[in-house]
């Protein structure tokens, strides 16, 4: 079995985190540039989490400012701005953070998630269920009869005024995360006079759900592992069920599957145990 080429894996990451001075993300159409080609990021780099963020891609590895008036939170700007635009897909959805999906990539998730086609049905069914709390169905039932809301109306016509905030912010998690709802703008409510304003998911990209029907759930997976391993260059099976949430059998197929097309390649990491699956030239 071959070992993985550490500086090359270095260099590549620096390539595709954008890390280098040289490729550094500048502006907004660099942001979208950026994830077009990633297929999707985190906004925030996240601990334990090998994957591109754009705050990365903007600073570098600079640690995470507090001071909002740091240059690197122009980032922050562009990620509100864009909310309206339907230029990318963007959530609370790997691992429950802030994350950005390239439109190409959208359906791939889309075609993975509790969603059947029935927009006005599936969170239903998803609730008798057991798959969705009462509070995440209140949560969608009121956008969906009342349209888009900030997180101040929403919690009111939710009717969740007096229940805990931990429990209206999971709703909200749940929801994202299963592509029911996400923002799409922002809102001077609350006591910051800053508020997310939500809306169905299927009612901001229409086209989401009949861009997705045509995907199988095995194709999506090979997808989405393989645009994760082009951007980290390397990584372990169980680093593809941490980041999407697969049970071990479906990421064993998956990689199964990756290894036959040729995609990628077993190797091993001179530091580190186990078995890892490479891009080509890594290994």
């Amino acid at each position: 079995m071959p070992t993985l080429d550490l500086e090359r894996l270095k260099a590549h990451r620096a390539r595709t985190f954008c890390l280098l001075p040289s490729n550094r993300v500048s502006s907004p159409s660099g942001a979208l540039a950026f994830v077009r080609a990633r297929g999707f990021t985190f906004f925030w780099p996240v601990k334990g989490v090998d994957l591109p963020s754009l705050w990365e891609a903007v600073g570098g590895t600079y640690p995470v400012a507090s001071e909002h008036d740091n240059p690197f939170h122009v980032t922050w700007r562009w990620k509100d701005d864009s909310l309206d635009k339907k230029i990318w897909y963007y959530g609370k959805i790997l691992r429950r953070k802030a994350t950005f999906i390239s439109l190409e990539a959208a359906p791939y998730f889309y075609a993975l998630s509790e969603n059947y086609g029935s927009p006005e049905e599936d969170h239903i069914i998803a609730y008798e269920e057991g798959r969705l709390t009462l509070a995440a169905k209140q949560v969608y039932d009121a956008l969906l009869d009342k349209g888009a809301l900030d997180t101040i109306s929403l919690r009111k016509e939710a009717r969740l005024q007096n229940a805990k905030e931990s429990a209206f912010n999971r709703a909200l998690e749940d929801l994202q995360k299963d592509f029911k709802i996400l923002p799409v703008g922002i809102a001077e409510a609350g006591a910051w006079r800053y508020s997310y304003r939500y809306e169905l998911t299927a009612r901001h990209f229409p086209d989401l759900p009949e861009r997705a029907r045509t995907i199988g759930e095995a194709e999506a997976r090979v997808k989405l592992a393989l645009l994760y391993l082009r951007s980290v260059g390397a990584a372990q099976a169980r680093d593809l069920a941490r980041l999407f949430g697969w049970p071990a059998e479906l990421v064993r197929r998956t990689v199964e599957k990756l290894l036959q097309s040729g995609k990628l390649v077993e190797a091993e990491h001179p530091q580190k145990e186990g078995e890892w699956l490479a891009v080509e030239g890594l290994a």
